[in-house]
């Protein structure tokens, strides 16, 4: 049985809950919380620590067991069938639709002549290389990747504070205090996404006392380190562009990205940004596939190399239904908004609290 350490768990976890969010996060919380959209991110993906400690009491009531199996305990076998269906219908949706994007970006920014296919056959062959060198290679990977992606974001938010207009963000609060909570609303489908992940990695997680502290530590880390780094990709396109702009530009950060110029010789980095994001989406997509995977086991026992081949067909097949950008981007919004916030939301919240209920009725 393949085992990450606690630290791993939490690098993964950042990079998995970073993932992709960091370049539509302005657009989607600044378009219901206008000017203070850069107060609502963090308290909207902060709601994924009590849900992410759940996840991990659930681990240690429950130890060597994932989530789908401690619903079959809980709930029964039925039940737990048709919370695993749809555990892989929404993950596996959702991996595809990432893989889409992919495409829409590379093909729009930097190459528009390729074809849009070769994009979404690069990504996915790293991504089934990653899943099938196994979890802790995946672990290994995301060590590597994740500080890149943090200095490239902290780099683009440094070099892009020459053009900053301080007003843009003023007042603070001028409308009260509602357009934070649309705002975290708006945020909370983040958080529900690594929820989803680290339901299933539970397997590969150590059990013993001291290593449990410091997984529950690393949810509060990680969930607060993205959320920051976010908070601040959120901050500087409203002081950049206002708000009506960073509602208009869905990747804002990739623009910031061409506006950077370095001592007047180096313009137009957006290429180190992307490569970047390249790292954090195939994080991402690689995260949503492990889901699937664990979930035909679980669920179907199926597994092996024939059933990894057809998960990454219906990945492809997804894509191709997405070519186009303005249709991708509404529908990732739809799956998080309407799919992966109330399914994990109410399942988690489910599960820890019945079996808190037949722990202290001592069923």
């Amino acid at each position: 049985m393949e085992r990450i350490s606690s630290h791993q768990f939490m690098i993964t976890g950042a990079a998995v809950l970073m993932g992709t969010t960091f370049l539509p996060a302005a657009s989607i919380v600044t378009n219901v919380a206008g000017r203070d959209s850069w107060m609502s991110i963090l308290p909207g993906m902060a709601v994924g620590i009590p849900y992410g400690l759940m996840v991990i009491l659930l681990m240690e009531q429950y130890p060597g067991q994932n989530l789908l199996q401690v619903t079959e305990i809980l709930f029964g076998k039925w039940i737990s069938k048709i919370i695993g269906i749809l555990y892989i219908s929404i993950t596996g949706y959702f991996g595809g639709l990432l893989l889409a994007q992919v495409g829409n970006i590379y093909q729009s920014v930097i190459m528009p002549l390729v074809p849009i296919g070769m994009f979404y056959l690069g990504g996915l062959l790293i991504v089934f290389y990653l899943v099938s060198s196994g979890i802790e290679v995946f672990a290994r990977f995301s060590e590597v990747i994740f500080p890149l992606i943090v200095v490239a974001l902290i780099l683009n938010i440094v070099l892009s504070i020459p053009r900053i207009e301080p007003g843009e963000a003023l007042p603070i609060l001028g409308e009260g205090i509602k357009p934070l909570f649309l705002g975290g609303f708006k945020a909370m489908p983040f958080a529900m996404e690594y929820i989803l992940f680290a339901a299933g990695i539970l397997t590969f997680l150590p059990t013993g006392k001291q290593e449990l502290t410091q997984l529950k530590k690393g949810v509060w880390r990680a969930v607060l380190l993205v959320g920051f780094l976010n908070m601040l990709v959120v901050l500087i396109q409203m002081l950049v562009f206002g708000p009506l702009e960073t509602i208009r530009l869905v990747y804002g950060l990739l623009v910031l990205g061409k506006m950077v110029e370095v001592s007047r010789t180096v313009a137009g980095v957006e290429s180190l940004f992307l490569g970047a994001w390249l790292g954090a989406l195939i994080i991402k997509i690689s995260a949503f596939f492990f889901t699937v995977t664990w979930g035909l086991e679980t669920v179907f026992k199926l597994k092996g190399l024939k059933w990894n081949l057809a998960v990454g067909a219906i990945f492809m097949g997804i894509a191709f239904r997405f070519e186009k950008g303005p249709s991708l981007v509404t529908e990732i919004g739809l799956v998080d908004d309407y799919l992966i916030l109330p399914f994990a939301s109410i399942w988690i919240l489910a599960l820890w609290g019945f079996s808190r209920w037949k722990k202290g009725a001592g069923i």
